[in-house]
């Protein structure tokens, strides 16, 4: 990148004025990390301060069966094979109160489309965790859920919203949007909650009072110019709703685990490379840079490796996601040694490592407490970039 265009894109951020699609293009082919993650730091500081968001939660995956068999996923399993799982809701809450230790906040819960399981159960199922886990936010279903829901209920999106919410629905998963752009997503996704179905389920969602997150999974087929379209769609529908709370930008995996029942259920990796750590700052940034309407970005650890994701920090990232302790989707994929759980003090001990001030939060990210930085005493103290 000429230094013309450096210094255009840096008055046109720090004046406030919105970035287009070519200038996220541009950024995107920008070699130089150092600056463009000091771009994004400086628009991350503006934002959050000094201030790392985090909260402790545990992922809930009732279900594996599911009737699609999207390019990219290791997680599902079709009825009556080896590893095919569903709980009974009994099972389920057993298990959520099993994780309840260290004051837990949110339990997030994403499951398989099931073809048989009736309407019934995940309504159900929230009103017994709910009951189970009264000081728990419940944060589940992605919209492809919800749009799966509408076909097996015969009720409207806007119906099942309301029963799940009466149920304790706080807030819709951020999963199903993968690349929103046709172009891409018809070779990846093998359902049918695509870009009209899933900004319809969230904008309905908004129109509730849910406070939604939004994901972007890459690093695989897609281009940058494919990133930039999805993050611009997104952007698009905040100015509307202003019901985003956070972007996630997830990394696609390779499957290295998932061989041991003789099937290779990720198509992609047979033509794909994934994400560099590099190639993982720059998605950090430049989607800070352009997404100037969401006042988060968080960096999910499982899909990133610790270190990377305390990186991520310093490239535009103020959230990093949670405690977790099971992800299956992710752990039946990647072979990384990245653990299942951080507790609370690990989390601590990660962000002030990487230079900032830990801050719990809830779902609705309500400050639940603020914690004590990094000692500056400390001659190793490492401090965030400088703007």
């Amino acid at each position: 990148m000429d230094v013309g265009l450096k210094r255009e894109l840096e008055e046109k951020v720090r004046s406030g004025e919105r970035l287009t699609r070519e200038d996220g293009i541009a950024l995107y082919e920008s070699d130089d990390l150092a600056w463009l993650g000091g771009l994004a730091h400086e628009v991350r500081t503006r934002k959050n301060g000094d201030v790392v968001h985090f909260n402790v939660n545990r992922h809930l995956n009732m279900t594996n069966v599911c009737t699609a068999s999207c390019a990219y996923c290791s997680f599902q399993r079709k009825p009556g094979e080896k590893d095919a799982y569903t709980m009974r809701i009994e099972e389920a809450v057993r298990l959520a109160k099993a994780m309840e230790t260290e004051n837990l906040t949110e339990l997030h819960i994403v499951n398989g489309l099931h073809p048989n399981l009736p309407w019934r159960y995940y309504p159900r199922s929230l009103r017994e965790l709910k009951a189970a886990l009264p000081n728990v936010s419940l944060k589940a279903f992605t919209a492809t859920e919800i749009h799966h829901f509408e076909t097996i209920s015969g009720l409207s999106a806007s119906e099942i919203l309301d029963e799940l919410i009466d149920a304790g629905l706080e807030s819709l998963t951020g999963g199903g949007a993968e690349i929103f752009d046709w172009e891409v997503r018809q070779h990846i996704v093998d359902h049918k909650t695509h870009w009209e179905d899933w900004s319809r389920i969230h904008r309905l969602a908004h129109e509730k009072g849910l406070k939604t997150p939004a994901t972007m999974l890459y690093g695989h087929i897609e281009e940058p110019r494919h990133r930039v379209d999805h993050v611009l769609r997104l952007r698009e529908l905040q100015d509307e709703t202003g019901g985003f709370q956070v972007f996630i930008p997830l990394r696609y995996q390779h499957d290295f685990v998932d061989m041991k029942d003789g099937k290779i259920r990720n198509r992609l990796q047979a033509r794909t490379t994934m994400a560099t750590g590099a190639e993982a700052l720059k998605t950090f940034a430049v989607s800070r840079l352009l997404f100037d309407n969401v006042p988060h970005v968080k960096v999910f650890w499982v899909m990133h490796g610790v270190q990377t994701a305390q990186l991520a920090l310093q490239h535009g990232a103020d959230d990093m996601d949670g405690s977790v302790v099971e992800y299956k989707i992710t752990h039946d994929a990647d072979n990384y040694g990245t653990p299942n759980k951080l507790t609370r003090e690990d989390l601590l001990d990660l962000i002030r490592d990487a230079g900032f001030r830990p801050v719990e939060r809830n779902t609705r990210y309500e400050i639940i407490r603020e914690y004590d930085p990094a000692d500056p005493a400390r001659r190793d103290a490492p401090q965030p970039m400088r703007v």
